[in-house]
């Protein structure tokens, strides 16, 4: 901290790609903390910013550092902090929300109207050091792993979409098993579904799904997902189907496999429109659709915590790779051809 200097990756052109650079260390205000970043986990929405996608072209702005999922040990506090300690062991919520729309004040602070995302609409924790509002930490045991402590973020969406509904002996589909999906797997199954169907195209994440304890594995490109399904629920369909690939075709056979009454949980992002048999694949079925961001402020973050320390869900299996800050370049490579779980980076 001597020169007031850190490096930090930084979304430095409008163009794909990012640079590892010096930038001075982030000034904090009366209400917010300075964390010392011990690992930070690559997103897939950071995918999309380091790859510029349409979604990012229209939404972020460079130069900034980007990246949001974290652990780390707060090192200084604003003079109005009184939540956390200096030393304490925390990871962020990483939704910065306004305390007085109508979302935030009926307890559904998650999806509040004028939502600042850290890493995508101000800068972030692909760095050595990131500021935050200090109602946005959640403190860690300080028994817990960083790199674990650090994904506990992506967990938090996938317990918000799993648990969005009963699933206890219920069957439950996870189309799309990027880390989320293979970390939902571990959440259904904790959560006592009697099924959980595992579908992506990729042998590699699917291989990670079944280490998470997925009961069933469907390649779509190798069988008919539709009768894969069906055989396994005696023709009825599945009663969960929780839609983490955004992939059109993906999210069809999700609506077409879920049972009548069943539910449809979708946390992915589509790139652009899709065509829905509305129908019936929505109507005459009787079935309920989600849409599902972020974590809920913060039972979802309980949940996780909860379910992390009791050894329910255990995360180790995902966490496929290491790198330090600067070989950053290797984990994106990795994460775009889909050659891994979860990819931590070590300031």
């Amino acid at each position: 901290m001597a020169n007031n200097m850190m490096k930090a990756i930084v979304k430095d052109k409008m163009a794909p790609g990012a640079t590892l650079k010096q930038v001075p260390i982030p000034e904090i205000g009366d209400l917010e903390v300075l964390i010392q970043v011990k690992a930070t986990s690559i997103c897939g929405t950071d995918v999309h910013i380091y790859a510029w996608d349409e979604w990012s072209q229209s939404r972020v702005k460079p130069p900034y550092v980007f990246g949001h999922e974290f652990a780390g040990v707060v090192v200084k506090k604003g003079k109005l902090v009184n939540n956390v300690e200096i030393g304490d062991h925390v990871s962020a919520e990483t939704h910065i929300v306004c305390g007085h729309c109508p979302q935030c004040l009926t307890g559904q602070a998650h999806i509040c109207a004028n939502t600042q995302i850290i890493g995508v609409d101000r800068d972030g924790c692909f760095a050595e050091y990131v500021a935050l509002p200090a109602e946005n930490m959640w403190k860690n045991d300080p028994s817990l792993p960083f790199e674990v402590a650090s994904v506990q973020e992506p967990l938090g969406n996938g317990v918000h979409t799993v648990l969005a509904g009963d699933v206890a002996g219920k069957s439950v589909a996870i189309i799309g098993c990027g880390p989320i999906g293979i970390m939902s797997v571990g959440v259904a199954k904790a959560a006592g579904a009697s099924q959980v169907i595992a579908l992506d195209l990729n042998e590699y994440r699917l291989d990670l799904a079944k280490k998470m304890g997925a009961t069933s594995l469907v390649n779509p490109g190798k069988e008919n997902p539709l009768e894969v399904v069906s055989q396994l629920t005696n023709g009825y369909g599945v009663d969960v189907v929780c839609e983490m690939s955004g992939h059109p075709v993906a999210m069809n056979q999700g609506f077409k496999m879920v049972k009548n009454g069943g539910r449809v949980s979708i946390l992915s992002l589509p790139v652009k429109p899709v065509e829905i048999d509305i129908t019936n694949d929505i109507v005459f079925k009787g079935i309920t659709v989600q849409g599902i961001t972020g974590r809920r402020m913060y039972e979802t973050w309980q949940q996780v915590s909860g379910l992390l320390s009791s050894g329910q869900v255990d995360v180790q299996p995902m966490i496929t790779h290491h790198f330090s800050l600067e070989e950053f370049e290797k984990g994106f490579e990795l994460m775009l051809q889909g050659n891994c779980g979860k990819v931590v980076l070590h300031p």
